[in-house]
């Protein structure tokens, strides 16, 4: 039975406007949530696929490690675009079954050229996040999207925490390079749940016939979002390259499982803490970007300083409540630009912005480390973080004199 024939009574938390029913909104993340299972549990095992597809030393991990991002992030803005002129739902479920194509031809690869190839295709002919997102904001406005959109980061991060243990513990019994003919099951089944899902109404529409005025105006301006964007994700994505290997040359000893669990400590955090988070900021949005910020400076600072496994779970806490507070508050911003907007155009450049900071932070990363060491990435994301800071806290002053001068 598709979503559009189910009983009234069983969508009592259904928008009355018109928008998608929380259950929905659930499944939508859960299919987020499978798909990318593959996307982020195979690229850290790069280095164990290639030597059998001609690289011995596997000198085009880094390389390759960064190419879906790239090429996702050039196919996002059409994608986008093409999703606000045939439907948001045909586009999203275009972006699952590109994934589960670009899988199967990646598991089948029997080259670094083939492969290459398939992990171009993957970038481009993804896109699931801007797909999903568009979705929501053509059904959902305001608090609602906002706490949709950070449950599709909680779904993304779940997958970060969870794909690389599922694929290190099938390694034994079937290689990393044909695993990825296993997860193409996944996208398959995220389209196939996906497509019992209605096409999202536009809030206008629904306002015009429950005959009440529409209400879509957006209350937050693009260049501020894509910036802060662009620095978060810079911020705190230039550590991941060469966490591992900072952990080890502080902590002498230390094991596998240990360095597993420092990396996951900050999105471990934000899957406890995202939630009550949206509570507390949702009207404060920037003061609560300028705090992440902080947060993150703070994190990244404490890791040139942590010679002691404390101390690397201090700094590690103290990233994940920059990045949860980031993470919320970026998805109320983008929830604030959303409204009037184009929803598949806004969050296809969003996304263009995103994996630009992505790459960009891996590309600083590599140069950082190659000449001053694996401390040198965390020091450059102190630095960005603390002007992003600076750049947040003016744009949250003259609010908060506003408030004052009320009282």
């Amino acid at each position: 039975m598709s979503a559009e024939t189910l009983p009234q009574r069983s969508q009592p938390s259904a928008d009355p406007s018109g928008g998608l029913a929380r259950r929905q909104v659930h499944a939508v993340a859960a299919c987020y949530f499978v798909a990318s299972f593959a996307a982020l549990g195979l690229p850290p095992f790069l280095t164990a696929i290639l030597p059998a597809l001609g690289d011995p030393q596997a000198r085009w991990a880094g390389v390759l490690y960064i190419v879906p991002t790239v090429f996702s992030a050039l196919g996002a803005p059409l994608w986008g675009r093409l999703a606000d002129r045939f439907g948001r739902k045909r586009l999203l479920l275009r972006a699952q079954l590109g994934l589960a194509v670009s899988f199967l031809l990646a598991g089948a690869a029997d080259s670094l050229t083939a492969f290459t190839l398939a992990l171009v295709l993957q970038g481009f002919l993804g896109g699931t996040f801007a797909a999903t997102n568009g979705y929501l904001a053509a059904a959902l406005d305001g608090s609602r999207l906002s706490r949709a959109l950070t449950l599709m980061q909680g779904s993304a991060r779940a997958a970060l925490v969870a794909a690389p243990i599922l694929v290190g513990a099938l390694s034994p019994w079937i290689d990393p390079h044909r695993q990825y003919l296993v997860m193409a099951v996944l996208p398959l089944a995220a389209a196939v749940f996906l497509s019992l899902l209605p096409e999202p109404e536009l809030a206008e529409a629904a306002a015009a016939t429950a005959g009440r005025p529409a209400e879509r105006v957006a209350t937050v301006s693009l260049l501020p979002l894509y910036a802060f964007e662009f620095a978060f994700v810079f911020a705190t994505v230039i550590s991941l390259p060469y966490l591992i290997a900072l952990a080890e040359q502080r902590l002498p000893g230390v094991d596998g499982t240990t360095t597993g669990v420092l990396f996951a400590l900050p999105h471990l955090c934000y899957l406890v803490f995202a939630s009550r988070t949206h509570t507390v900021f949702h009207a404060r949005p920037h003061t609560g970007i300028a705090l992440g910020f902080g947060f993150v400076a703070l994190g990244l600072a404490g890791h040139t300083v942590a010679y002691s496994l404390p101390v690397f779970v201090a700094v590690r806490l103290l990233l994940g409540a920059g990045l949860t507070l980031g993470l919320v508050c970026l998805a109320v911003l983008a929830a604030g630009a959303a409204r009037g907007r184009p929803p598949g155009r806004m969050f296809g450049a969003l996304e263009l912005v995103s994996k630009g900071g992505a790459v960009a932070a891996g590309a600083v990363a590599a140069l950082a480390n190659g000449w001053f060491g694996a401390a040198a990435p965390v020091v450059a994301g102190t630095a960005g973080a603390l002007l992003a800071a600076v750049a947040a806290a003016t744009l949250t002053l003259p609010s908060l004199r506003q408030r004052w001068s009320r009282r």
